[in-house]
């Protein structure tokens, strides 16, 4: 059984109910992330659901040059410690630079690493020596044993607040593929595992200048994995995903998340009976 670590007062690991993360790709204002914010708190209550609210500031692995990055760094974590403050819930960003870790750790409570960036030492030891909890995405080119040396890199600055989360295998061009059993192989290392749902249907780079997706599946593939025993979920979200600046093909319709939640919270419980 992996460990539990706490989070601004959520639990995530062991036998707890699974939490969610989840929020809009990329943030694109203030009173959109406190709409999306509401809306999420809202899906989440009739279950209990623990929630992670989830947005990047810059989308710096975009497949164009010409596709939008997001509102930088100082006006995207003001708006994040805004809404941490405002909703009383943990906040996750990515960091794509090892200076970025300290500002960041400041305005949220978990920093994460990118899959392309999860080798990246200087940037995992900056990032543990934070404090702040820590999600990690396994590199689509890694098996899933490789993440025991990333947790390693981030637990040597005694910082064991550690997630690894797994978000599907490159499968040939433009193509992903989520192998379940890598779920209890990087849970064998101890740490709390995410599996993240929406990602994991991403066709990166599948419509040339931006990636495509299918999220009529991603329901599918996060059903299967509480049903595995995951300790988080991650699940990106939108109120009109076609419309959105990143990552709309993957995207949750956020009216479908209540129901959604519910269903995985079912197979969340039977997983996990004692």
């Amino acid at each position: 059984m992996t460990k539990v670590i706490d989070i601004n007062g959520l639990k995530i690991g062991g036998n707890e109910p699974f939490a969610l993360i989840t929020g809009p790709c990329q943030l694109e204002s203030l009173d959109h992330a406190r709409m999306m914010a509401e809306k999420i708190a809202e899906a989440c209550a009739p279950t209990g659901t623990g929630f992670i609210f989830k947005a990047s500031y810059d989308k710096a692995n975009r497949s164009s040059i010409s596709t939008k990055r997001g509102l930088g760094m100082e006006e995207g974590l003001t708006i994040l410690s805004k809404i941490r403050d405002e909703f009383g819930c943990p906040i996750l960003t990515d960091v794509h630079d090892a200076r970025q870790c300290a500002p960041a750790a400041e305005a949220v409570d978990v920093i994460q690493i990118p899959a392309f960036l999860c080798r990246q030492t200087d940037l995992l030891l900056a990032a543990g020596e934070t404090g702040a909890a820590i999600n990690v995405k396994k590199g689509q080119f890694l098996a899933p044993w490789d993440m025991g040396n990333v947790a390693e890199k981030i637990a040597s600055t005694g910082n064991a607040r550690i997630m690894l989360c797994d978000r599907g295998t490159s499968f040939g061009y433009n193509t992903l593929v989520s192998d379940f059993r890598g779920l209890p192989i990087m849970a064998a290392t101890g740490y709390p595992v995410v599996f993240d749902a929406t990602h994991s249907v991403q066709q990166p780079g599948g419509q040339g200048t931006t990636s495509g997706g299918q999220r009529e599946f991603a329901p599918v593939l996060a059903r299967a994995a509480v049903a595995v025993g995951v300790s988080a979920l991650f699940i990106e979200t939108h109120e009109d995903p076609d419309s959105a600046p990143s990552d709309g093909p993957n995207m949750i319709p956020i009216e479908e998340m209540q129901a959604l939640i519910g269903n995985l919270a079912r197979y969340d419980s039977i997983s996990k009976e004692s």
